[in-house]
C-alpha cells in the first residue's frame, strides 16, 4: 500500500515522501497515528514547499552531525570509579556516565548515542566504545576507567619518592 508521510518516520521516510508499506502497518499504525494518509496529487502539491524547507533543515543538521562525528572520533574520556584491589568496579560505567563526560568536554552527545557492544564496563582499564551519531555516522572513543584509589596511591608514591630523595640529599 502506498502512503504519504505527514511526519518523519525512522527507517521509512521523511515528511512528504510517498512510500510503499505493508497494508497492516499502514492500517494499524501509520494511518491511526496520523503519520500518513492515502496519497493524492493535491496533497502532494500542498506539501511540496514544507517538504523542501524540512529537507534544507535536515541537510543543516546532517552537516552538524558530520562535524560532531569528526571532532569526537578518537576522543579519550577518563572516568574515576570505585574499585577493589583487583580492578573490579563496585557498580559499572554506563552509557549515561560516558555521555555525561563527553558533554562536560563540550560534545553534544545523547545517552542513546553511546553503544557498548560488550555491556557496561565493570573493570578498570581502557575500553573502546562506539558512538552512533546518526543512522550511518559512527565514531569510536576510548574510555579510560581509573580507580578512585589509584590517584591517591600515586600521590603517596610521589611523596615517598620525594622523601627518599630528600633523605639522600641530606646524607
Amino acid at each position: 500500500m502506498k502512503v504519504l508521510l505527514y511526519e518523519d518516520v525512522e527507517s521509512l521516510g521523511y515528511y512528504g515522501d510517498v512510500v510503499n508499506v505493508k497494508d497492516g502497518y499502514a492500517r494499524n499504525y501509520l494511518l491511526p497515528q496520523g503519520l500518513a494518509s492515502v496519497p493524492s496529487e493535491s496533497k502532494i502539491k500542498a506539501m511540496a514547499e514544507e517538504k523542501a524547507r524540512r529537507s534544507e533543515q535536515r541537510n543543516l543538521v546532517r552537516k552538524q552531525l558530520e562535524k560532531l562525528t569528526e571532532s569526537v572520533n578518537g576522543t579519550v574520556v577518563e572516568i574515576i570509579a570505585n574499585a577493589n584491589d583487583l580492578g573490579h568496579l563496585f557498580g559499572s560505567v554506563t552509557e549515561r556516565d560516558i555521555a555525561e563526560q563527553l558533554r562536560l568536554k563540550g560534545f553534544e552527545i545523547k545517552d542513546a548515542m553511546v553503544r557498548m557492544s560488550h555491556g557496561h564496563i565493570k573493570e578498570v582499564g581502557t575500553h573502546d566504545v562506539s558512538l552512533k551519531i546518526a543512522q550511518d555516522l559512527k565514531a569510536g572513543i576510548q574510555v579510560r576507567v581509573v580507580s578512585e584509589q589509584q590517584p591517591q596511591q600515586q600521590e603517596q608514591q610521589e611523596q615517598t619518592v620525594e622523601s627518599v630523595e630528600e633523605n639522600k640529599q641530606e646524607s
